[in-house]
């Protein structure tokens, strides 16, 4: 971790992982459907993406978009895309469970920790959907969760920055905190100072146009809120590269 900041990208292609890493990222979150908040990815994105770049790759397991309230048979392809994410280089797991009070789903999170052993955890954002963010915070840690990713049970880590600093308190580096939701140059600094992070969460993308020259107007892949098709966003390296600079600037 240079300089005190680890940024996280989450990415979704092969491109965004390249560009995030040239750009300075120190850790790569890897995902599919980042519109649903970020999904399990292909073992062939992950395949790819391990020989395309050094720094560590985390993997998602979220079978669906949705809520964090999982069927018995959700669990077992989450059990299963761990196994295969660890065959396939993964360097560490990106999950979350809760029941349907709003608790942490501790039995279900002691079995996935245990199929993703040795390799670290963090808990997702499922930690801004919960009842009572500070009896969470030492659910996770008694379960071994190396870390945390939340945007303060708010919209963007900028309106939750004061549960943030709270939770980070509360922690007293039992486990790492790791503000997300929203980053972006403007505010930044804002956040790493005013939450104590060490490290921080982001995804950097600018849309970039397609390449495809002939294009069916009449016709949408997917549900009318979805993407465009000949739209496409990635990590941008100058945005990487912004982010980082700002947060080596603040020590």
């Amino acid at each position: 971790m240079d300089d005190g900041f680890l940024m996280e990208v989450c990415v979704d292609s092969v491109e965004s992982a390249v560009n995030a890493e040239r750009g300075g990222a120190g850790r790569i979150e890897l995902c599919a459907g980042l519109v649903e908040g970020g999904t399990t990815p292909s073992m062939g994105l992950l395949q790819v993406v391990k020989q395309c770049v050094r720094v560590p790759v985390f993997v998602m397991i979220r079978p669906r978009g949705g809520d964090f309230l999982y069927s018995d048979r959700e669990v077992e392809v989450m059990k299963a895309d761990i196994r295969l994410a660890k065959l396939h280089g993964a360097d560490g797991l990106v999950f979350g469970a809760l029941t349907e009070d709003g608790r942490i789903d501790t039995e279900l999170c002691t079995a996935l920790l245990a199929v993703c052993r040795p390799l670290p955890a963090t808990f997702h954002r499922a930690f801004d959907m919960v009842h009572d963010p500070l009896v969470a915070l030492e659910t996770l840690i008694s379960l071994g969760f190396e870390r945390v990713l939340t945007s303060g049970c708010d919209s963007s880590a900028l309106e939750g920055l004061s549960l943030i600093k709270r939770l980070a308190e509360q922690a007293k580096g039992r486990i790492v905190v790791v503000p997300g939701g929203g980053i972006t140059e403007r505010n930044l600094q804002r956040i790493l100072e005013g939450s104590t992070a060490s490290e921080f969460h982001c995804s950097a993308r600018s849309a970039r146009d397609s390449g495809m020259k002939f294009r069916n107007p009449n016709v949408a892949m997917g549900a009318s809120f979805s993407a465009p098709e000949y739209s496409i966003k990635v990590a941008d390296v100058a945005k990487v590269r912004t982010l980082n600079a700002i947060a080596k600037n603040i020590l």
